[in-house]
């Protein structure tokens, strides 16, 4: 008798083998590991779930004090909070999903040498773990607009919010093309781990998350668009707020990076998986 559920794991594989379809034969075990994180987050706290609305307005809430009211720094003329919760939300998914790919092999270390499945199913479900998230920020965030567009206030949303699935698409592979490169390179380099945090932080302040791009010069304004986040944030809000320019040459380029950095990061994190305990 024929037993089609037999899987051979080889570490013979092509460079460009990824295998994804062995990803969707473990959705079950993805689904747990996206469980997992909401257990493991969530356990002995008060609140609960309920941080995920929480965070995003504490941290809107400094953003418009100290980078509105302190250092008045135009949205221009929008609404101060839902101007810095636009770039706030989707700002937190891309670096969630950054953060999560990059300690993918340290994290998950002891479970790889014990058990086989896919690797790249824990990415996956930090994606997943993540776009949760952000879809109850989101759901916020909306509510927020249509009442400072009931209000009177100016705030335009137009068109280019059917873009918004190809942008969170974008956020998640950038995010996590990004951060399998990271965790593939610790694997060896461990106090590269150290950066990350900071490597974060220093890209959120030259990205347009608390200032518009209308603010950089027009000769300068290129040199802030190819940084590949830099288009997503700025077109996400100009879909939902209307402020800023819709940049569509620039947001093109950024869809290029992302493919590129997402496709790069899958092939590496596939070449080092076939070694990695052994490195450890």
């Amino acid at each position: 008798m024929q037993n089609d559920d037999i899987t051979s794991v080889s570490s013979k594989r092509g460079f460009l083998s990824l295998n994804l379809r062995e990803i969707w034969k473990y959705r079950d075990l993805i689904k747990l590991f996206v469980q997992r994180d909401f257990k493991n987050t969530y356990k002995q706290t008060v609140l609960g779930p309920l941080w995920i609305v929480i965070k995003p307005f504490l941290s809107t809430f400094v953003f418009t004090v100290v980078f509105g009211l302190i250092a008045n720094i135009s949205t221009d003329g929008m609404p101060q909070f839902v101007f810095y919760m636009a770039g706030n939300i989707l700002w937190s998914f891309f670096s969630g999903c950054l953060n999560s790919a990059s300690s993918t092999f340290i994290s998950n270390a002891r479970m790889f040498s014990k058990v086989y499945f896919p690797r790249l199913a824990v990415p996956v479900s930090k994606i997943i773990y993540n776009g949760i998230n952000f879809l109850i920020q989101f759901a916020m965030f909306v509510a927020l607009v249509v009442f400072y567009t009931i209000k009177g206030s100016n705030v335009h949303p137009n068109m280019i919010v059917l873009l918004t699935p190809i942008l969170l698409v974008m956020s998640a592979v950038l995010g996590s093309g990004c951060g399998l490169i990271i965790s593939s390179m610790t694997t060896k380099y461990r106090d590269l781990g150290v950066l990350v945090s900071f490597g974060v932080t220093l890209w959120m302040y030259i990205t347009p998350v608390v200032w518009p791009v209308s603010q950089v010069s027009e000769s300068f304004r290129w040199i802030v668009l190819i940084n590949p986040v830099a288009p997503i944030v700025e077109t996400f809000r100009y879909a939902f707020l209307g402020s800023g320019t819709f940049y569509w040459q620039y947001l093109l380029l950024s869809f290029g990076v992302t493919v590129v950095i997402g496709f790069f990061g899958m092939v590496i994190f596939n070449q080092v998986e076939k070694n990695f305990i052994d490195m450890v």
